[in-house]
Parts: structure tokens; C-alpha cells; sequence
């Protein structure tokens, strides 16, 4: 097989998709829908997906905005992870170089989701097309997955069984690098403590409350001493999520505050947890209260691959850096400029790239110089776990641009990321070809996932009976959770 000429039979059917997927992209951005709230975004997708021949699935995991839409049949399954969700309080003017809300308090894509969704789109409608057209067996996924920006939406999906059945998952992220990401990531939980006591006078009755809040309040000193004698590449977050009201004369009966953990390795997450558990105990005993602490969610690591990398890698270097003009750069420049140096080079630092100058990046970053640990966490991690998964960067944004910021927000409808979203994509779908074409590849991801598995088997870091966000009330604004998988999975094993 020649990859080289596959390559370019692969771009010719991205290219064919520009116009459909650059208006998904940018409608997806004008929706701009935060976490398990992604309704129309999904929508929007489903129809697309169900106008070019599709296959869907709805409600994967319970969860209404997630879907999964198949073409093909026989052969290798390869699925493509799309995201749509934005962030909160974002919202900002389009193409502006100065703090400009479009709306008050709105949300914002802040980490290109809008892209990632229409990128991976338009590499599974090309690799349908190719099936098609070659005559050769196989299936594509896209998988809509909800709420990646602290959600845990793949997490709660993978522990479903969503992605069992796959010889392969691709993705990607929007950056101002075009990379291949092989880094593994930061494990990551959540677990709320609630803590209960007895209202009473403050003035009149306080030896007859037990105050909740205090109870918290004790419990952040001991964390805070906690912090000491953790693993230096461990953190440890909080946010006060019910102080126990406003009123300084009631004892407060209930206070609650969530904790959220990041490692490298799940291990060390839970190790620290049964600390948190204790210190939580303890609190209690001291203020004659009683705790319940609880997982919400949480994000295994990520396992990278090293064969699929490579693959990916090679089909990056044989199509080339992102066509970028002198329009690009002239934009580029005045987004830049809105940059602080600082902000520009501790968001380039993490991919070991803070010594790359311009305002565009018109190369590929050698694989070599990309760091091992990318200190931030999602949920495609828990996908590596069970799948052999490859993801890459794409050149989006002026070099430097911050993740979850108004200036990427900004960018999300440019010509500079319309080119990268177009360009990655052909570097996924030229990928997935590859795959395909090459039976053998395939089997040698699927056995360094083996090896990497055979001292510690994935189990899903979220509790059973904890449900996602969108089906705790049983019902959403969209109807009843009917939770129906047309499709057959395999049950990955807590």
C-alpha cells in the first residue's frame, strides 16, 4: 500500500467536507452549551451525521447528549471521539482582540471544542466515503461524548461499555501546536464530604449545636497540612459548595466541600483519598458531627500508544505543517499581541515548545521534544484504558493562545482555525486509513495495550451506583432517560 497516495486520495475527500463541517464548527460555537447541557450541539450533529448515511445510537450511558453514529460493516472498528461542550462564563466577541462578552455571565468554547467536533466529523464522513469507494470491509464511529471539561462524560461512558467492542479510538485537541500527543495525563477525582451537625442559638443555646461548618473548617486545616506529605506531582483542590447559610447567629447543621485530586497514577489517587476519608473522620469526631463522603467523578490517566503515535506521527510529517497565509499571520498578530509574554510561554511550556517564536506555528514538533506528562486531566484517558487510543494537536490558534481563555474563544470562528480543524482531520482520517489498510498495525497496538495492562486491569474510577449529573432527577428537559443501546457492548468490569 502506498501511504503517500492515500494520503492525498484521504485529503481530497476532507477537502469535500469543508464547507459542511466549517458551519457545523461554527454553529457548535454560537451554541456554545456547557457540560451535559449540550443539547442542541448534539443535535445538530445527529442530523448531519443521519444526512450522510449514519447509524445512530442515543442516550449512551443515560446521559441525553451522548450518541454514537456507525457506518460500515465487517471489518476493524475505528471510532473517532468528538466533543462539543463549552465553559462557562467565556462568552466573548468573535475575532476580537479585546475583552468582548457577548453575553453576560455566558459560556464560550475556551478550549475549542466546537473544533474537535467538527474535525473528527469530517474524518469519519472521508473514511466512510473510502470504505465505500474501496470496497473494504470495516466500520467508523463518531462518538458524541458530552461533558469532557470536568464532567467525566467518556468516563461514565466507557464504564457503560461504549468503547469496548473498538480495535481503535483517534482524537485530538485544538492548540496553538501542531503535535503529536503522546504525553499521558493526570489522574484526577472528585469526592464531596457532607457533613451534619445541629442547628441551634448561637447566643442563646451554642452548647447545644454542632456546627457543620466548623467541621469543614477543621477538615481544610488537616487537608492543608495534608499537602506536606503528598507526592510532589500529586495536587489537591477544594471548593466550599454549602457553607451552611447565610445567618451568623444559627449554628450551621449542614456544610459540605468538594475535593478534587490529580496524580499521575490512579493508584496514588486512591491512596490519598482514604487519607482525605480520614482527616474527614476526624473533623467529625472533633465537632460531634457525622460526614458521608461520596465520588462524583473521575478520570483515569492516560495510556499512550506508542504504535498508533508513531503511525499518526508519520502521516503528520508526510502532509505537512497547516497552510497558513499572510492573512493568517496579520490576524495571528493581533490576537498575539493581546497575549502577556508570560501567559504565552507557560501555555506553550507544557508541550515543550516555549522557545518556538512567531505568531503562528508553521511546523510540526518533533515527537522527541514533546514532555511525558501533560499536567492537566480528561477523560480520553479512561478510552486508552480499554482501546488503543492515539490523539494529536492541531495549530489553531496564534502560538501561545491559553487554554479557557477569551482569547481562544475569540479565534474559534478564524480562518486560522478553520485551516487547523481542516488539517487535522486529514492527518485522523489519513490514520485511520492507514489502520485499515494494515490489519498487522492494528494488532500490535492492540498487544502493547496488553502488555500495558497486564499488571493493573482498568476499573472504572467512578462508583457503580453513582449516576451521571443528567439522570439523577430520572428525567431531563428532554424527556425520559431510556438508557437503549442498539448497538451491543461488551461490559467493561468495574
Amino acid at each position: 500500500m502506498n501511504f503517500d497516495q492515500l494520503d492525498q486520495e484521504i485529503a481530497a475527500r476532507i477537502e469535500s467536507y469543508r464547507e459542511v463541517c466549517v458551519h457545523l464548527s461554527d454553529r457548535l460555537w454560537d451554541l456554545a452549551e456547557t457540560a451535559y447541557a449540550e443539547y442542541e450541539s448534539a443535535e445538530l450533529q445527529i442530523r448531519e451525521l443521519e444526512r450522510h448515511g449514519f447509524r445512530i445510537t442515543r442516550d449512551v450511558a443515560g446521559i441525553p447528549t451522548a450518541f454514537v453514529a456507525e457506518a460500515g460493516d465487517g471489518g476493524p472498528v475505528i471510532g473517532f471521539l468528538g466533543e462539543y461542550d463549552a465553559l462557562p462564563h467565556l462568552s466573548q466577541i468573535a475575532n476580537s482582540a479585546s475583552r468582548q462578552p457577548a453575553v453576560d455571565a455566558g459560556s464560550g468554547h475556551g478550549c475549542g471544542h466546537n473544533l474537535l467536533g467538527g474535525a473528527t466529523l469530517m474524518s469519519a464522513f472521508a473514511i466512510k466515503d473510502w470504505l465505500h469507494a474501496s470496497g473494504r470491509p470495516g466500520r467508523v464511529r463518531y462518538y458524541g461524548c458530552p461533558a469532557e471539561e470536568g464532567g467525566a462524560g467518556k468516563t461514565f461512558m466507557t464504564r457503560a461499555g461504549a468503547f469496548a467492542d473498538l480495535d481503535t479510538a483517534l482524537t485530538w485537541h485544538p492548540a496553538s501546536v501542531l503535535a503529536i500527543d503522546a504525553m499521558t495525563t493526570l489522574a484526577t477525582l472528585h469526592a464531596r464530604f457532607t457533613f451534619n451537625g445541629v442547628a441551634a442559638h448561637a447566643a442563646a443555646a451554642p452548647h447545644l449545636g454542632r456546627s457543620a461548618l466548623d467541621a469543614v473548617t477543621l477538615m481544610n486545616v488537616a487537608a492543608n497540612y495534608l499537602r506536606e506529605h503528598m507526592p510532589s506531582d500529586a495536587r489537591l483542590h477544594y471548593a466550599l459548595h454549602d457553607t451552611g447559610g447565610t445567618a451568623p447567629n444559627v449554628v450551621q447543621a449542614r456544610a459540605e466541600v468538594v475535593y478534587q485530586l490529580r496524580a499521575p497514577e490512579l493508584s496514588t489517587i486512591h491512596s490519598l483519598l482514604e487519607r482525605l476519608r480520614k482527616i474527614a473522620d476526624g473533623a467529625a469526631m472533633m465537632t460531634d458531627t457525622t460526614v458521608v463522603c461520596r465520588v462524583e467523578k473521575a478520570m483515569s490517566n492516560m495510556k499512550p500508544n506508542k504504535v498508533l503515535s508513531g503511525l499518526m506521527y508519520e502521516r503528520m510529517l508526510a502532509i505537512g505543517p497547516t497552510p497558513f497565509d499572510i492573512v493568517d499571520h496579520e490576524f495571528a498578530a493581533r490576537m498575539h499581541a493581546a497575549i502577556s509574554p508570560a501567559e504565552a510561554k507557560d501555555s506553550l511550556s507544557i508541550f515543550g515548545a516555549h522557545r518556538l517564536v512567531g505568531v503562528l506555528h508553521d511546523g510540526v514538533l518533533p515527537a522527541e521534544s514533546m514532555p511525558s506528562l501533560l499536567p492537566a486531566s480528561t477523560d480520553v484517558g479512561d478510552v486508552s484504558w480499554v482501546v488503543p487510543t492515539a490523539r494529536c494537536l492541531g495549530a489553531c490558534f496564534a502560538l501561545g493562545t491559553p487554554f479557557h481563555s477569551w482569547q481562544l474563544v475569540a479565534q474559534g470562528k478564524s480562518s486560522i482555525a478553520h485551516k487547523g480543524m481542516l488539517h487535522i482531520a486529514k492527518v485522523m482520517a489519513a490514520t485511520a486509513a492507514a489502520l485499515y489498510a494494515s490489519p498487522l498495525l492494528l494488532e500490535q497496538a492492540k498487544a502493547e495495550l496488553r502488555e500495558q495492562s497486564a499488571d493493573e486491569a482498568y476499573f472504572c474510577p467512578i462508583p457503580d451506583d453513582v449516576l451521571p449529573p443528567v439522570a439523577r432527577e430520572g428525567r431531563t428537559q428532554r424527556g425520559s432517560m431510556r438508557g437503549s443501546f442498539p448497538i451491543q457492548y461488551a461490559r467493561v468490569d468495574a
